[in-house]
């Protein structure tokens, strides 16, 4: 997954009206966030799925089963990537994810 935006790793503290801005309400904002965020996650799944594919072992026992070094350090890469979520909340903050209302409550 390649991504645009370049998340924060720390924590940082957003203004509150910068981010309900854009939909008047911090709670449809935070719900938009969270879809997007359960998005790019199962975007980091099935990429991380795929890669470690290729190193699988097909038809191993137990005692088959060794440490594969390549596995490993796809691994220790995604681990050190951004959060779904921080990617989706800098995603917000830059104006980069579509929404639109399918239900307008009166």
């Amino acid at each position: 997954m390649s991504t645009k935006v370049q998340p924060e790793i720390n924590t940082i503290t957003y203004d509150r009206e910068q981010i309900e801005d854009k939909v008047g309400s911090i709670y449809d904002a935070i719900v938009i966030m969270g879809k997007r965020a359960e998005q790019i996650n199962a975007e980091i799944r099935s990429e991380l799925h795929e890669k470690l594919e290729e190193f699988s072992v097909q038809n191993a026992t137990l005692e088959e089963v060794f440490e594969n070094r390549e596995q490993i350090e796809i691994s220790r890469h995604y681990e050190k990537m951004a959060k779904p979520t921080s990617i989706a909340i800098a995603e917000w903050m830059n104006d980069e994810i579509y929404f639109r209302r399918t239900d307008e409550r009166n």
